[in-house]
C-alpha cells in the first residue's frame, strides 16, 4: 500500500499548513480505488439506506483514517462507512474530519469514471479545508481558509481557480446525474435566466463551480455531511459557498449528520434572485 508520511503535529497548525499532506492522503486513497475500479468493481453489500458499498470504499476509508490518525490523532474522524456502522466519535467537538472514501458509488459502479474521494476539515460547524480527487479523471481539486483554491492534473501541473460572474445569458446550473433532480431546480430557479443545465456525478459539481465552468447547483434530495464537505471547502477558496434553500449558512455537527436541502453557487445566491455580476 503507498501511503504517504505524514508524521504527528503539535499544537493546532492553521487549515492551509495541512492541505498537501491531506492531498497526498487523498491521492494514495485514489490510487487504492482506481486499482479496484480497473480490476472491476464489484459489490460487497449495502448499507441500512440501501446504498452499496464496494471494496474500493473500504480500502480508501481504511488508508485515509490511518493517514488522517497519524496526522493529528487528537482530531475525531467522522467516516461514511464507519458511520454506516454505527461507529461514530463523540459529538460536540468543534474540530474534526469529514471523509467520504467514495462518493459516487454509483457512478463507479456503472464505470462513467465521475466518482471523487472527499476528505475535508471541519471547524467550529464550517468546513476550512478540502480535497476532492477524481481518481479516474486523474483531477485533484484543493482549498483550504487561507490558501487558494486550485486544481492539479494529471501530470501534478496546478492552477488556480476561482468562481466566475454569471454570463449574461444566463447560469449553467449543475445536477445529479443519478438523482434526477433538473425539474425541481428549474421550480426553484423559476423566473432566473438559465442558459443550460449540465448532469454530473459526486462532487463534480461543487468542483465545477469552484473552478468557473457553472454557477450553480441546488440539492433538494437527502444528502450527508460528507457527501459535500471537501467540495464545499474548496468553493470557499475559491470565491462561492454553500448556503440552505432559505438563505441561511449550511452548518456541519449536526445531529445525524444529514444536510438539509442546499443550494451552491459562485456568486452570492439568495432564495428569490441570483445576483449577476456581483
Amino acid at each position: 500500500m503507498d501511503m504517504p508520511h505524514l508524521p504527528p503535529l503539535q499544537g493546532q497548525p492553521a487549515p492551509a499548513d495541512w492541505l498537501q499532506r491531506v492531498a497526498n492522503l487523498a491521492l494514495a486513497a485514489a490510487r487504492e480505488v482506481l486499482d479496484v475500479y480497473e480490476r472491476g468493481p464489484a459489490l460487497i453489500g449495502f448499507k441500512a439506506d440501501d446504498s452499496p458499498v464496494t471494496e474500493a470504499d473500504s480500502r480508501a476509508e481504511d488508508l485515509i483514517c490511518q493517514g488522517l490518525r497519524d496526522l493529528a490523532p487528537h482530531l475525531a474522524i467522522v467516516a461514511e462507512e464507519a458511520a454506516a456502522a454505527g461507529r461514530l466519535p463523540t459529538t460536540g467537538q468543534r474540530l474534526f474530519w469529514l471523509v467520504d472514501p467514495l462518493d459516487g458509488t454509483k457512478e463507479f459502479l456503472s464505470r462513467n469514471d465521475e466518482f471523487t474521494v472527499n476528505i475535508a476539515l471541519i471547524d467550529d460547524g464550517a468546513p476550512v479545508l478540502g480535497v476532492v480527487v477524481a481518481p479516474a479523471l486523474g483531477l485533484l481539486w484543493a482549498g483550504a481558509l487561507g490558501a487558494a483554491a486550485y486544481v492539479q492534473g494529471p501530470d501534478g501541473t496546478r492552477r488556480a481557480i476561482t468562481t466566475r460572474n454569471v454570463p449574461e445569458q444566463g447560469l449553467t446550473v449543475m445536477g445529479s446525474r443519478s438523482h434526477g433532480d433538473e425539474a425541481s431546480t428549474l421550480r426553484l430557479l423559476q423566473g432566473q435566466r438559465v442558459a443550460r443545465f449540465v448532469a454530473a456525478g459526486s462532487s463534480l459539481k461543487l468542483c465545477r463551480i469552484a473552478e468557473g465552468a457553472a454557477d450553480l447547483y441546488a440539492r433538494l434530495g437527502r444528502t450527508m455531511e460528507w457527501d459535500i464537505a471537501a467540495g464545499h471547502a474548496v468553493l470557499l477558496a475559491a470565491g462561492g459557498g454553500i448556503c440552505t434553500v432559505a438563505g441561511d449558512p449550511l452548518r456541519y455537527g449536526k445531529p445525524g449528520y444529514e444536510n438539509p436541502h442546499f443550494v451552491a453557487y459562485g456568486r452570492p445566491w439568495a432564495p428569490s434572485d441570483v445576483r449577476a455580476g456581483s
